[in-house]
């Protein structure tokens, strides 16, 4: 009977203590996911702006920054040696998620491309709200892939950010840059809003490739997975410059970049440690709650993209984009207040049914 006792508390403790560690990576995840996501389209943004023009130089860095990835991985591994001797596995992933991971991979990296294309042609403050729609693409592909459950809420957060995205592009006119044509600017909405999609179809597919695997999900093969999806991603992009013979145009894109040679190779870095951010927190984000926490935590920090691209390149805000604006946060009150009744309504049937 104490033996029972015993064994209840301690499984008691490990279960909260998985609880703790997994909130932690949720917050740190969803810290690395805010920073990516803002930080990424503006000075993606600032290499188009200040003389850069290769879509496929852009495409490739939102994942050429896979390198860093290594680092915590090898702490990890480290530690587990420490910990575990020298029977520690070195790689965790199996061929079967490398494949799948290969195969996400290659879809991220169409991804990349129609989202540089978009912000190639489009201001940041639009593009943004453009991938506010990414949330109702997510919620779509979550019901169908992984089953995920809506309230009504949910569905009106969906409605109303759809109907946001209408809006900008009913008089696209407006925004559109001096120099550019209507044309372009419409092909710009259009490659954003695919890449947008795209993307939420990736991130509810990741969440199912967790659930299909046959193996133990841990961070560390979280890290992995990333590597490789971010590898085949670049991988993709680079068949592209090559294509185009873009990696022979870097050196002169440099020496005419606006704000000089340095800086064009100093963008560049920070355009890949910005999206490699983004791109880990948002599977981070999966790994510890759902692919649908992940796509409202991007819907989220839309007023703060939105703010920065108005503030930091003096973007037009006319009165179509403040509706737009109202709209996509009504969505994500309404969302988010639908979470904070469901929660309440499990506390309270979690503590009806306590002994």
């Amino acid at each position: 009977m104490e033996t029972d006792i015993s064994n209840n508390q301690v499984f008691g403790e490990e279960k909260k203590m998985s609880k703790s560690l997994k909130k932690l990576l949720l917050i740190v995840n969803g810290a690395m996911l805010a920073i990516g996501n803002c930080g990424g389209p503006l000075i993606q943004r600032l290499y188009f702006l200040e003389g850069g023009k290769a879509v496929w130089i852009s495409s490739f860095l939102q994942t050429a920054g896979w390198p860093l990835v290594l680092f915590p991985l090898i702490v990890s591994y480290m530690y587990r040696r420490s910990n575990k001797g020298s029977r520690t596995k070195l790689i965790y992933i199996s061929p079967r998620l490398f494949l799948a991971c290969a195969v996400i991979g290659l879809l991220t990296g169409l991804d990349d491309f129609l989202a540089a294309y978009g912000v190639s042609l489009l201001p940041v403050s639009t593009s943004a709200l453009i991938i506010a729609t990414q949330l109702g693409f997510t919620a779509g592909f979550a019901y169908i892939l992984v089953k995920q459950k809506f309230t009504p809420f949910t569905i009106n957060a969906i409605f109303l950010l759809s109907i946001g995205a209408v809006v900008l592009v009913i008089h696209a006119s407006s925004d559109r840059p001096d120099h550019e044509t209507t044309e372009k600017y419409l092909l710009g909405f259009f490659m954003t809003l695919g890449a947008s999609a795209l993307y939420g179809f990736v991130l509810p597919l990741i969440e199912l490739t967790y659930k299909k695997a046959k193996q133990t999900i841990t961070y560390t093969l979280v890290m992995e997975m990333q590597i490789v999806i971010s590898f085949f991603a670049t991988g993709f992009c680079a068949i592209g410059m090559l294509l185009h013979k873009d990696f022979e145009a870097i050196p002169r894109e440099a020496s005419e970049f606006e704000l000089g040679r340095v800086k064009y190779y100093v963008v560049n870095v920070f355009t890949a440690v910005f999206w490699q951010l983004f791109f880990m927190g948002a599977v981070g984000v999966v790994f510890c709650g759902s692919s649908l926490l992940s796509g409202i935590i991007i819907a989220t920090l839309l007023p703060v993209t939105e703010s920065l691209g108005v503030m930091f390149y003096h973007e037009k805000f006319h009165f179509e984009k403040g509706i737009s604006l109202v709209l996509s946060l009504w969505g994500f009150i309404s969302y988010f207040y639908g979470e904070l009744q469901q929660n309440k309504k499990k506390s309270r049937t979690s503590e009806f049914e306590m002994p």
